[in-house]
């Protein structure tokens, strides 16, 4: 059974899976961010338990983008387009101002032209450059909505609530951020990056990370199963691990029909 032949559960399962799942995570996200500034002050003595909060948020504002990408897809709850629609739009909103539809049609435009001219995941003059990509991406997909927003919301912060300026980069902007980087490592360069020694499979222009599940959760949900992704858009994030199973087994099988296949 390939990833191709791999079934999700019944679409209301898959629904009620998925939204439970992004209640978690934006709920937890939402959480600490409200803790983080409008409760904890923060102190040198509490500065490890700062850097630790950081760390999760920065991990749980991955996994909001996530949901959205789910939600891009109409994974997130199948068959509830509008649904969909507006969970990722009041998510996306607050994690960095973005426009749902912007970035709903640039995310099917790279899955249309992945690795290719036109794609704006891509940077075609930078294939193999961690740095230079990023920096492309980072100004493709940071605009002035997000400057506005990013601004305004520091500027409420800092001068009219009176939460200190390294709080705030600490606790906001460095898990906002860092996710960014996080993201486009895991789910971006290291999936679709030109390297002689790791050619890709398909047409799809994309690989797969040999992480465990653990560690493939941890790094970017499951994101780094990216080939699985690319071949089956409508999997959601939490389903990946099983797809890429499914693929697995379907190559050993193959592979074992090729070695009888020349034995005889």
């Amino acid at each position: 059974m390939s990833e191709q032949r791999f079934t999700l559960p019944y679409r209301s399962a898959q629904g009620l899976i998925g939204l439970a799942l992004a209640a978690l995570i934006a709920g937890g996200w939402l959480g600490i961010h409200a803790y983080a500034m409008f409760v904890f002050e923060l102190s040198w003595s509490n500065l490890p338990f700062a850097i630790l909060m950081a760390a999760v948020q920065c991990w749980l504002s991955v996994g909001v983008f996530i949901v959205c990408h789910d939600a891009m897809h109409g994974s997130l709850l199948p068959g509830k387009g509008r649904v969909n629609a507006a969970i990722a739009t009041v998510l996306l909103f607050l994690y960095a101002g973005f426009a749902w539809r912007t970035l709903r049609d640039a995310h099917h435009t790279h899955h249309r032209l992945a690795g290719h001219k036109g794609d704006p995941d891509f940077d075609e003059d930078n294939p193999s450059s961690f740095a230079r990509w990023y920096w492309t991406f980072f100004k493709r997909y940071f605009g002035w909505q997000s400057l506005i927003f990013v601004h305004t919301v520091v500027g409420i912060y800092w001068l009219v609530l009176g939460i200190p300026m390294v709080q705030i980069v600490l606790l906001y902007g460095a898990p906002a951020l860092l996710s960014s980087l996080q993201l486009f490592y895991f789910g971006t360069y290291r999936p679709h990056h030109h390297a002689d020694a790791k050619p890709f499979a398909d047409k799809h222009n994309a690989r797969t990370d040999g992480f465990s599940t653990l560690t493939s959760l941890l790094t970017c949900f499951h994101f780094g199963y990216h080939l699985e992704h690319h071949h089956r858009p409508d999997v959601p994030w939490w389903a990946l691990p099983a797809a890429r199973r499914a693929r697995v087994v379907e190559q050993s099988y193959e592979a074992g029909t090729v070695r009888k296949e020349i034995a005889a």
